[in-house]
Order: C-alpha cells, then sequence, then structure tokens
C-alpha cells in the first residue's frame, strides 16, 4: 500500500507581495479614509498608559494618528512608514498642531534601529498588513526594551473592515501562501507572534464606528482614496467594477445601524497591549 503524500503548501513570494501592497498603499490617499480613525490613535496611547518623556516608535504609521497621540503626551516620537506621502501628510498635520515629531521611512519588516531603544512601539491598523507577520513582529519586539510596551490595534476577520476585504478576495484572491491580515485581529494569532517575547498579553475588542452621509458615500470615498480598495476596482473591467460595488454596498448595509439613511457601521478591532520580556 502506497503512503499518501500531502500537498506541499505554497510559498509566497513575499518580496513580490510587499512591491504590489506598497504599490497599492501608494494609491489613492489614504490620510483622507485615515484623519477620520484619530480616536483609536488616542484610546491606544491610553491603554499604553503613555508617560511624558518615554521614546515611542510608530510603525507603518499611516498618516500620523498614534503618533499625533503620543506626541500631544509629551512623548519622544519617531513615525515611521514605507509610502513617503503618508509620512508628508503625517509632518503636515504635526506641524499645524505645532508637535515635535521625527518622521522616517522605514520598513516595519527591517526597523532601521538598535536593538531595545524603544520604550512603547505602537502600531493602528498598519503592521497587520505586512507580508512576512513573523517577521514584522520579531522586528517590534526587538526594538523594544525590555519592560517596555508594545500597542497595536487590528482589525478583526469578522469586522466591518474583515468583511470588505473578504468580499474584495471573491473577486482578486490573496497571493498563495500569504496570510490574511486579519488573523493579526484574533487572540490565537498575537499570542502565536508574541507570546514567547511577552510578560503580559492584554486583550480588549474595541469599536470604531464609520460614519458617513450613506453606504454610498463610503464606498465613494474608499474606492477613491483607500488604496487596496482602489487598486482593487482598477484591476477589473466594468462588469465586474459594478458587481463588487454592489456587493460592498451589501456588506455596508449588514453592519449599519443607522435608520436615517446615513451610514453608523461598528468595526469591531482587537486593543492589544503586550508587555516586553
Amino acid at each position: 500500500m502506497s503512503a499518501v503524500i500531502s500537498p506541499t503548501p505554497p510559498v509566497a513570494d513575499l518580496a513580490a507581495v510587499k512591491t504590489k501592497q506598497h504599490l497599492a498603499w501608494s494609491a489613492g490617499d489614504y490620510a483622507v479614509v485615515g484623519t477620520t480613525l484619530q480616536i483609536v490613535g488616542e484610546s491606544l496611547c491610553e491603554a499604553l498608559d503613555l508617560r511624558a518623556g518615554e521614546r515611542v516608535l510608530d510603525v507603518a504609521a499611516g498618516n500620523g494618528n498614534a503618533t499625533l497621540a503620543a506626541a500631544r503626551r509629551w512623548c519622544d516620537v519617531v513615525s515611521t512608514d514605507y509610502v513617503p506621502a503618508l509620512l508628508e501628510r503625517g509632518r503636515a498635520r504635526a506641524s499645524a498642531d505645532g508637535l515635535p515629531v521625527k518622521f522616517e521611512q522605514a520598513d516595519a519588516e527591517n526597523l532601521p534601529y538598535a536593538d531595545r531603544s524603544f520604550d512603547v512601539v505602537m502600531s493602528t491598523f498598519g503592521v497587520m498588513f505586512t507580508p512576512d507577520q513573523d517577521k514584522a513582529a520579531a522586528e517590534m519586539a526587538r526594538v523594544c526594551r525590555s519592560g517596555g510596551r508594545i500597542g497595536l490595534a487590528n482589525w478583526t476577520p469578522t469586522s466591518f473592515v474583515g468583511e470588505l476585504f473578504k468580499t474584495m478576495r471573491n473577486y482578486l484572491p490573496s497571493p498563495a501562501g500569504v496570510k490574511s491580515p486579519a488573523l493579526w485581529g484574533t487572540e490565537v494569532r498575537i499570542r502565536e507572534l508574541f507570546g514567547d517575547r511577552a510578560q503580559s498579553i492584554t486583550i480588549e475588542p474595541k469599536h470604531f464606528v464609520f460614519r458617513y452621509h450613506s453606504a454610498a458615500h463610503f464606498l465613494e470615498v474608499f474606492r477613491t482614496f483607500y488604496g487596496p480598495m482602489h487598486t482593487s476596482f482598477a484591476a477589473l473591467d466594468a462588469e465586474k467594477q459594478a458587481a463588487l460595488a454592489a456587493d460592498l454596498i451589501a456588506v455596508a448595509g449588514k453592519f449599519n445601524r443607522a435608520t436615517d439613511g446615513t451610514l453608523v457601521a461598528p468595526g469591531e478591532y482587537l486593543e492589544v497591549v503586550i508587555q516586553c520580556k
């Protein structure tokens, strides 16, 4: 009797995936969407119990929501992203508020900082999208000092945003072998990534409420400015674009708790605080 040979799992070309992601996040103008999420950065900084004078690194910072929140608490903040245009938007916001922040282009999977050089390392809806999840988590832990904290805000798989990405994958499947970003929104995955590096891990489900004029307005804004959605639509023909738009409107309707024609859609995420060994 011959042995049954299990198929070898596909190996993703993570470098190619990263290049494609960089193009996606550089498309549109994420800052238009990102600025609406400011309250998440404020909440995370409170959960981290930031102290004035602490050295803070914001990883995959986008246009700087958590960055600005930390700077408002008198921390010494370095804000990083691999998309220069997003750093420019963050820089403009910091300048407008008179906040002294250092902005640097950096890859979350290869942070250009010494071991244990920050008191706090954080990311809001950023590091979760890295292709090599294990490497990104290892880098965050490496640059955080012993006794320091790592703070994360990650969309859950069944959240509004999780459902949006699942719907888009019906039209444009993820590359074989690439783990879903939404895994960062599960306790199991967080403990896999950080458990061996943590003194303690605190995880709290939270909700950010998306508020738009209507479901159609939400789709218009995201389709125009949210890079991954913008590029997804651009990759489809007119018929499939119309079908995707209808499906995304349906997802928005599923989560909408407003009855006056506007969109009020709670989006679940995990707020995570890790104390490093």
